[in-house]
């Protein structure tokens, strides 16, 4: 018979009976004798086999498109795979030429990019740096994403099935729901660093550990290792896994006299956890904050992205039931879709918490999932695609220092998990209710499966729409631009590379980052004089008269009044950029990008390679 202990993470999960998770693995004791114990241990281990095959399964459904098409990317969100390509090659510059990782020369000649203020994810493409330079950033970029999935699952799998729940069918369910929920298979649409959650698991599982008596000091400088590498990955999802814990402890310890008593060690050992974390972060957040490129939040723009409060009860797109013409208007893009769990799931959900009520666990989950909800509504309640005027409390934090720089929609996204946990506990629950009434077995299995697969199946993940992606031109992958940035300069592509167009970063990330770019996307401070919000992030460098110029021809496909001030002021741009060569790629602007060049510098185009090329070192000397 298995005793509870006081304190263990398993029973503080449990369903509020007392009764500690059955670890052996198969619904089993291992009284029955040496026979019987390596027979379930042989079956567990099939189980666990069969868990992560289907997790491996379930990733590459949802990434199919991009692997059999090697020309393919995300249909949804171009830019953010070209970003993300970009830095896996900055991961493999910092492992094969020690470059410096938190920042880049590499892009937004002259200034560079400050990338700890950026989604520089150094935990992963480090370490995938040998599939980056053997098999190319695209790859590394489909390794990543696919990856993440998968090991996100894999990881909420090991922590439910070993310390939360204690079953493998109920992990199975909970791991399967938090890797690809209906808001992270969304993320999938080129966001690797929010899908890949795969340390938030390992997190819960080390705060949990906390209150184990004697060992304060390793599970503290454990749970600070783990939060250092969350911090590399994502440091938005890391804030949200800071304070769902909090509240969850918090429950725990006013529902359970026994973890009240064992606070002395938990206090301990996260004490040791923040100054690992403290001194090995210091000066990576250093440079995030107060370093060159360094920003003030984000804009209101960005700080205005809520969660429509009718999303909640719909069907994302990428869904069995989803349908884009019915939801188009509950969200700014596909790729935040950040509720959507669809009407049978919520009310599924909704049961399971007065079902399970008696648990401190799971009203403390409750509690985060509402508090996340509400907090994703923004300042303002929307309903159905229109302004309520109603005020949330996001509106009294949003300019708060750390606040400013998280968008509020988000905040629905780490209800996924939260919802996942619950429907392993619910699950579980459910398993031990049919072993504890033999005669009832078969109608409890079918109400559980019949319920489960009427809240799920609807929001069951279909494969990520792709895109053909036009090919890196020659004149990139021949080397032929690299005389023109001798002595320092850099490649200037038209149109200049932003939020809609971020074909240069991947040009830049086939050479490894050898060839340096003028502006970029990416997130820096907003600098111009007399800036109405200050200092806060944009999604590529200040303007300056020839971008803003190009930027109105790649918009509208008219080439503005050309005077001698442009002129001017093109020259003075480009020796500002340090521009060696300013290159024309394909584009549905071409014709018009081209002649407005042209007539700006008086420089006649070449053609080679793909691409249209100005010789501009005569007019930067």
């Amino acid at each position: 018979m298995t005793t509870p202990q006081p304190g263990r993470p398993g029973d503080a999960a449990g369903d509020g009976t007392g009764a500690a998770p059955d670890r052996s693995g198969a619904g089993g004791g291992a009284s029955g004798g040496g026979r019987t114990e390596v027979t379930v241990s042989r079956r567990s281990r099939w189980v666990d086999a069969a868990a992560l095959f289907s997790f491996v399964l379930l990733g590459f459904w949802v990434t199919a498109r991009f692997w059999t098409d090697p020309d393919a990317g995300v249909r949804d969100n171009r830019s953010d795979q070209a970003l993300f390509e970009w830095m896996m090659a900055h991961g493999a510059r910092v492992v094969t030429d020690f470059a410096y990782p938190f920042a880049s020369d590499r892009m937004n000649v002259p200034d560079g990019v400050n990338l700890m203020a950026n989604t520089s994810v150094l935990s992963v493409s480090l370490p995938i740096a040998p599939v980056t330079v053997l098999f190319g950033p695209r790859t590394a970029f489909l390794v990543f994403l696919t990856g993440g999935m998968i090991a996100t699952a894999a990881a909420w799998y090991l922590v439910l099935s070993r310390v939360l729940v204690g079953s493998r069918g109920p992990a199975w369910l909970g791991a399967g729901f938090c890797a690809f929920a209906p808001a992270m298979v969304s993320h999938a649409n080129a966001h690797p660093n929010i899908v890949s959650q795969f340390v938030v698991p390992l997190i819960v599982w080390r705060t949990l550990r906390l209150p184990d008596g004697g060992r304060w000091l390793r599970n503290g400088v454990l749970l600070g290792l783990v939060v250092v590498w969350q911090a590399f990955v994502n440091l938005e999802i890391l804030l949200m896994t800071a304070i769902g814990l909090g509240v969850v402890v918090a429950a725990l310890a006013l529902g359970r006299p026994d973890l009240r008593r064992r606070a002395r060690p938990f206090a301990a050992g996260l004490g040791v956890a923040a100054v690992v974390a403290g001194a090995l972060l210091a000066y990576p957040l250093y440079v995030q904050f107060f370093g060159p490129g360094a920003y003030e939040g984000l804009s209101r723009l960005i700080r205005g992205y809520r969660t429509d409060l009718a999303s909640f009860t719909a069907f994302a797109r990428e869904s069995v039931a989803g349908d884009p013409r019915l939801t188009r208007h509950l969200v700014k893009n596909p790729t935040e879709e950040n509720g959507f769990f669809g009407w049978p799931l919520v009310v599924l959900v909704g049961a399971l918490v007065w079902w399970l009520r008696r648990s401190p666990a799971v009203l403390g989950l409750a509690a985060v999932g509402l508090l996340f909800g509400v907090l994703s509504l923004g300042r303002e309640i929307q309903f159905e695609g229109r302004a309520t005027g109603v005020p949330a409390p996001w509106a009294a934090l949003e300019n708060l220092p750390i606040l400013h720089s998280v968008v509020p929609t988000r905040w629905a996204l780490a209800i996924t998990p939260v919802v996942g946990v619950l429907l392993a506990l619910g699950a579980e629950r459910a398993r031990r209710l049919a072993r504890e009434h033999p005669s009832a077995r078969p109608q409890i299995r079918f109400a559980t499966a019949t319920v489960l697969t009427m809240a799920l199946l609807p929001a069951f993940p279909t494969p990520l729409p792709s895109v053909r992606l036009d090919p890196v031109p020659e004149f990139v992958t021949s080397g032929a631009w690299r005389p023109y940035v001798t002595g320092g300069r850099s490649v200037v592509s038209l149109p200049q590379p932003d939020t809609d167009y971020a074909d240069p970063l991947r040009w830049s990330a086939a050479t490894g980052l050898d060839m340096p770019l003028a502006r970029g996307y990416f997130l820096g401070p907003d600098t111009r004089p007399g800036a109405s919000e200050g200092p806060i992030a944009l999604f590529t460098a200040p303007p300056r008269p020839t971008s803003s110029f190009f930027t109105t021809i790649r918009r509208t496909g008219a080439v503005p009044p050309i005077t001698p001030q442009a002129r001017a002021a093109a020259v003075d741009d480009l020796r500002y950029w340090r521009a060696g060569v300013v290159v024309l790629g394909p584009h549905e602007h071409a014709e018009a990008l081209r002649r407005g060049m042209t007539e700006l510098t008086g420089l006649k185009p070449t053609y080679t390679g793909g691409v249209w090329l100005w010789d501009v070192r005569p007019l930067t000397r």
